[in-house]
């Protein structure tokens, strides 16, 4: 399906949300989410941003739109309103980044003494941090990050959806993340 026409598409389905037509709003934030999370994961490609911060973004682009509909002109297409939503979005999580690149350290390659020692200090301390969290996004840390248990098992076992797990992950990862940052600091 070509741009046009796509964009006619969401055009009628927004019309129909906005008439009362649930059904279309599912299908018109279905059918975004997925050109967003293309759309989004291209935009931050080169600038550093982890890939699973795409998810939050795009969250935060349909939560917009849902909040901004009476917004929206009705004569006009709903695409470009649309993506300018999605790229304003994606400027404000580049800002509350101050737009530092995350870059990656392995230090496997290095030996370094009192590993033994240093991997008791290091295992108190996850188990630290991870006491911030709430049962279920703890449940979801240790067994992702540390357990090395796949996003879909996690989700079979506690009876979510995959996205949420790894939403829940993300959020928690990012939570821990500010909580050290702000001890730094």
């Amino acid at each position: 399906m070509d741009r046009k026409a796509r964009d006619a598409e969401w055009t009628g389905l927004m019309r129909a949300a906005i008439a009362g037509d649930q059904a279309a709003y599912r299908q018109l934030l279905s059918e975004l989410s997925q050109v967003l999370r293309g759309v989004v994961r291209r935009g931050f490609a080169g600038v550093g941003v982890p890939r699973g911060d795409v998810e939050d973004v795009v969250q935060d682009v349909l939560l917009a739109i849902h909040l901004k509909r009476h917004t929206w002109d009705q004569s006009m297409p709903l695409g470009p309103w649309v993506m300018a939503i999605g790229r304003n979005k994606m400027i404000d999580d580049l800002r509350r980044r101050g737009r530092r690149p995350e870059v990656p350290v392995d230090l496997s390659e290095f030996e370094f003494e009192g590993e033994d020692q240093q991997a008791s200090i290091d295992a108190h301390d996850v188990k630290r941090v991870l006491d911030r969290l709430s049962d279920k996004n703890r449940d979801i840390v240790q067994s992702i990050s540390i357990d090395g248990q796949s996003a879909r098992d996690v989700a079979e076992r506690l009876g979510m959806s995959e996205v949420a797990v790894r939403v829940a992950l993300h959020r928690s990862l990012k939570a821990l993340a500010d909580t050290y940052q702000e001890k730094k600091l």
